[in-house]
C-alpha cells in the first residue's frame, strides 16, 4: 500500500465501510455465541437452538439481494444508515422487552439478517471510490470485516456469563451506535457511482446450469464457514462440556482461521485453476468432516480438526469466486448476488441440521457426516465440470466485489 492508493480514493469512506461491515457481521451471528445462555434460560432443545442461530443467516442470504437493489436506487450510505438504525432498534426493543419465550427472538433473528446483508452495501460503497488498479486493495480492506464473526465468539459468551445474555444484546447497541455516528460523519457517496444489476438481471442466469453449479459450490464452502461460526460455541459446550467463555475462544480460533486464509484460496485458484483448487478443497473437507463425524474423543483433537477443516473452507470461498468471472464475465455483479445468497442458505442448513440430528439421534455425528457427503457431491460436480468446461489455468480478471463477498 503506497501514497498513490490513499490519494486515489477516499480513505475515510474506506474506514467507515470496514467498521460498518465488521460490526454488522459480529451482530449477524451474535445469537450463536449467546446460544448456550439463551437455551439454558429458555429451556431450548437442540433443534430449537439450531433453528434460532441459523435464522439470521438465512434472512441475510435473501436480504443481500434486496439491499443490493436498494443501493442501486438510493445509494449505499442511505441504505446503510437505514439498515443500521433498524438493527439497533431491534436489539434495543428486545433488550427492553426482556422476552421469556422463543418466539420474540425469531423476530430479532430476522432483523439481524439485515446486518448480514451489509456486504451488499459496504463493499460497493468502498469500491466505487477506487480505480481498477486499486480495487483489490480497497476491497481487501473493506472485506476484512468478515472477521466480525470471530469477534462475536470471542467476546459475547464471556460477557453473557458476567452480565447475562439479554444485557449483552443491549450492550451491542453501544458499538453499533458509535460506528453509525462515525459512518454518518465520515462516509461519503462516490461522485460517479458505478451502475449495478437490477433484480431482473438474476432471472436469465437462473436458467443456466453453470449458475447453479457455482451456487452449490459456495453453499458448501461459505455455508460451512458461517454455519460453523454460528453453531460451534453451542457444539463445544454440549459435546465437550466447555463453559461458554472457553467454547467462545475455541470458536473464535476456528473462525479466524477460515477468515484470513480466504485470499490464499483465490491465489491458489489463480495459480492452478479454480476447479483444481476446489478439487483439493472438497477432497480435504470431505475427509476432515468425515473424521469429525466419528465423534472425536477430546477437545484438543476436535479443535485441531475444525481449524484444519475451516482452513480448507476458507480457501474454497476464494476459489469459487475465481471461477465466477471466468464463467460469467459479463454478469459478475448479478452472479455475486446469487452465489452469495446460496452461501447464506448453506449457512442456515448446517446449524439447523446439526440441531435436528442431535435432538432425534442423540449425537451430532450424522449431521457432520451429511455435510461431508455434500462435500463429496460437490467434488463430483467439480470433476464433471473439469471434463466439460474448456477453461484455462490463466488467471481471469476477477471482480473485486466478488472476491470480498
Amino acid at each position: 500500500m503506497n501514497r498513490a492508493f490513499f490519494k486515489a480514493g477516499h480513505p475515510p469512506t474506506l474506514l467507515a465501510s470496514f467498521l460498518y461491515f465488521d460490526l454488522s457481521f459480529m451482530i449477524w451471528v451474535l445469537l450463536g455465541p449467546l446460544g448456550i445462555s439463551i437455551s439454558r434460560d429458555l429451556h431450548l432443545d437442540p433443534a430449537q437452538k439450531g433453528l434460532l442461530v441459523g435464522t439470521p443467516v438465512l434472512a441475510g442470504a435473501f436480504l443481500r439481494v434486496v439491499c443490493g437493489t436498494l443501493v442501486d436506487r438510493f445509494g449505499p450510505k442511505k441504505v446503510a444508515i437505514a439498515c443500521q438504525l433498524i438493527v439497533i432498534a431491534g436489539l434495543a426493543v428486545t433488550w427492553l422487552a426482556a422476552p421469556h419465550s422463543l418466539a420474540p427472538l425469531f423476530g430479532l433473528a430476522l432483523v439481524l439478517g439485515l446486518a448480514g446483508a451489509s456486504f451488499a452495501i459496504a463493499l460497493p460503497m468502498a469500491s466505487a471510490w477506487y480505480p481498477p488498479e486499486y480495487q483489490g486493495t480497497a476491497l481487501g480492506i473493506a472485506g476484512a470485516g468478515n472477521s466480525g464473526t470471530a469477534l462475536a465468539a470471542l467476546f459475547a459468551p464471556a460477557l453473557a456469563m458476567k452480565y447475562g445474555w439479554l444485557n449483552v444484546i443491549g450492550l451491542a447497541t453501544i458499538p453499533m451506535t458509535l460506528v453509525l455516528i462515525l459512518f454518518v460523519l465520515i462516509a461519503r457517496e462516490a461522485p460517479n457511482r458505478r451502475p449495478r444489476q437490477s433484480l431482473a438481471a438474476f432471472l436469465p442466469l437462473l436458467k443456466q446450469l453453470d449458475c447453479w453449479r457455482l451456487m452449490f459450490f459456495y453453499m458448501v464452502t461459505f455455508g460451512g464457514f458461517v454455519g460453523l461460526a454460528s453453531f460451534l460455541t453451542i457444539y463445544f459446550n454440549d459435546q465437550y462440556g466447555l463453559n461458554p467463555k472457553t467454547a467462545g475462544f475455541c470458536t473464535a480460533a476456528v473462525v479466524f482461521a477460515g477468515s484470513f486464509v480466504r485470499p490464499f484460496g483465490g491465489a491458489l485458484a489463480d495459480r492452478i485453476g479454480g476447479l483444481r483448487a476446489l478439487t483439493i478443497v472438497y477432497v480435504c473437507a470431505a475427509a476432515i468432516f468425515g473424521v469429525i463425524s466419528t465423534g472425536l474423543p477430546t477437545i484438543e483433537l476436535a479443535l485441531g480438526a475444525f481449524v484444519l477443516g475451516m482452513l480448507f473452507l476458507g480457501m474454497g470461498n476464494g476459489a469459487v469466486f475465481q471461477l465466477v468471472p471466468n464463467r460469467f464475465p459479463a454478469q459478475v455483479g448479478a452472479m455475486t448476488g446469487l452465489v452469495g445468497m446460496a452461501g447464506g442458505i448453506g449457512g442456515f442448513y448446517l446449524p439447523t441440521s446439526l440441531g435436528l440430528v442431535r435432538k432425534y439421534l442423540g449425537s451430532y455425528n450424522m449431521g457432520f457426516l451429511a455435510y461431508a457427503g455434500l462435500a463429496v457431491i460437490a467434488l463430483l460436480v467439480v470433476l464433471s465440470c473439469r471434463r466439460s468446461w474448456k477453461t484455462t489455468h490463466a488467471a481471469a480478471p476477477a471482480d473485486a466485489v466478488a472476491q470480498a463477498a
